[in-house]
């Protein structure tokens, strides 16, 4: 438990996040290059601390899955370094006018982009979450309080207190600006923080991610299960189908974005079933199928009801030949979490009704599944991908971290003078804007 109770820490959190709002790009980008410098600077105590964390793990026989992103080594940490500084050279979201309008003479009103405020983020056995988060926190104006699985809590404590100093010697920027909690009780406590605390990013299971929701007045920014889908049309081309499948499940298994169901349309099965199943068998996937699956490839094992639902994260596939592009978009909306989908096809027509019919933060027309990241995107990295339809959808970069205000610039103009009868009217003049950098 932390020395500071979670009110002092959310409250240290709040005044450090005023702060920050008011920083120019120029220190904020400076206090970025800091903490990278602090991780390659200190690799061997950052693994002595990772070991630790997998010793732990394997003596509780957690899942492969969990201790595959858990495990770190020399080049995932400067791969943390070099994350943070791609977000150091993103613009500025922070400052932007997003509107100017002359409401009448000499009274302009302004919309510009502003940080959140504070940030609690919940993640489970990924260390590297800690400086993606951190970074993109810290560049959109927002302190950030982190919560990491128990699994991971030597890794996440050592790198924590690594930004956090590093930031701190930065003049100008508060060291509370990155602050760690470490037990359940916290949690609870960080949930009833609604006075101090801006939004909460979990990242985990479904489940877990509804706990969230319920227990808190908090906005929730839901990261919840990737159950992906990857739809072979009739006239997908075979070599493109094979590849996009192997890659989209077998590139990384332990991620949100990798394909847990495979749907083929059934005039296309019996063309390009027996090598998928060939390919993955040979990759050592488990799979399982329905009956139309199972009549083509007999040696594959019936799919429960509840495996299309089921996000593995692992080795395991599920099979399902469709009737038609509408059964395959019907499949994925009622299956699937709203996070990734593909379609491989040469038909744009096809193509485009399924992009805009599958209601997924993200959808793919003959590319892998595994490209919805927040690095792959262009954000410099993400704090989650939101499955939300609020401010922020998908990953998650630096634009879903910041939100608005309105100023209004007067000379002594009062309501009542465009009010009653013979009152002024506004003339809602839109104005072009300029960006802060």
């Amino acid at each position: 438990m932390s020395e500071l109770t979670l009110t002092q820490i959310a409250r240290e959190a709040k005044n450090a996040s005023l702060v920050l709002a008011r920083l120019s790009s120029d220190i904020k980008d400076a206090a970025l290059e800091k903490m990278a410098q602090a991780l390659e600077s200190n690799i061997a105590r950052i693994l002595e601390a990772n070991e630790k964390d997998l010793e732990f793990s394997r003596k509780e026989n957690l899942p492969q899955a969990l201790i595959a992103r858990l495990a770190l080594n020399e080049s995932k940490v400067k791969g943390m370094a070099a994350g943070i500084r791609s977000v150091a050279t993103l613009p500025d979201p922070v400052g932007n006018e997003q509107m100017v309008m002359e409401m009448d003479k000499g009274l302009v009103l302004r919309r510009v982009s502003c940080p959140l405020g504070v940030i609690g983020a919940i993640f489970e056995s990924r260390p590297d979450a800690v400086p993606q988060i951190s970074s993109l926190c810290l560049k959109s104006g927002n302190a950030v309080i982190l919560k990491g699985g128990s699994e991971a809590q030597n890794s996440n404590k050592q790198i924590v207190s690594l930004l956090s100093e590093a930031i701190g010697n930065v003049p100008g920027v508060p060291a509370s600006a990155v602050q760690m909690i470490e037990t359940r009780s916290e949690v609870a406590d960080m949930l009833q923080q609604d006075k101090f605390i801006s939004l909460i990013v979990p990242r985990g299971s479904n489940a877990f991610v509804r706990y969230i929701q319920e227990n808190t007045k908090i906005p929730v920014l839901g990261h919840s299960e990737g159950v992906c889908h990857a739809y072979i049309a009739e006239d997908a081309d075979e070599e493109k189908a094979v590849a996009l499948a192997l890659d989209s499940k077998l590139q990384y298994p332990a991620a949100c974005n990798a394909m847990e169901t495979l749907l083929i349309d059934e005039k296309s099965a019996s063309r390009v079933l027996p090598r998928l199943v060939g390919e993955f068998k040979a990759k050592n996937v488990e799979l399982v199928g329905c009956a139309r699956t199972r009549e083509i490839c007999p040696e594959i094992k019936a799919a429960e009801e509840s495996d299309w639902d089921t996000e593995y994260t692992d080795a395991k596939l599920s099979i399902k030949v469709v009737n038609g592009l509408q059964a395959g978009i019907d499949h994925i909306n009622r299956h699937g979490s709203g996070h990734t989908d593909l379609i491989v096809t040469e038909d744009p027509e096809q193509a485009e009704r399924f992009m805009s019919e599958v209601d997924s933060a993200s959808v793919m027309w003959n590319a892998s599944t595994r490209f919805a990241d927040g690095f792959r995107y262009g954000l410099g990295a993400e704090i989650g991908i939101s499955t939300n339809k609020t401010h922020a959808r998908g990953p998650v970069g630096l634009e879903g971290l910041v939100i608005y205000k309105y100023k209004l610039f007067g000379q002594g103009q009062t309501v009542a003078e465009y009010s009653g009868e013979n009152g002024k009217s506004f003339q809602h003049k839109s104005l072009p804007v300029k960006r802060a950098d």
